[in-house]
């Protein structure tokens, strides 16, 4: 059961800004929620039913750093339609 917890971040991009004036909030959580949860964790926490919801799967980046091979964590994100009037306040309160 998924919860408020999962949710990691509320992405502020330049991308993602711009999608907020369309009633867009693109939100980054662990690999384990789906749509239904994320949901759900919408109107128990945030007092909303949205409109629609997209996901995608990031995988993470490969990267090396002074020659040593690394990866960049994988995430899940999801396009959460709000509707009017509905805001996010805060993640944590």
């Amino acid at each position: 059961m998924a919860d408020i917890t999962d949710i990691k971040t509320i992405m502020y991009t330049e991308k993602s800004l711009n999608q907020q004036e369309s009633g867009i909030i693109v939100m980054q959580t662990s690999q384990r929620v789906s749509k239904n949860q994320l949901k759900n964790i919408c109107i128990k926490y945030f007092g909303f039913t949205p409109i629609r919801i997209n996901s995608l799967n990031q995988q993470g980046k490969s990267k090396r750093f002074r020659g040593v091979e690394g990866s960049r964590s994988s995430f899940k994100k999801f396009y959460v339609k709000v509707p009017e009037g509905a805001k996010i306040e805060s993640l944590r309160s």
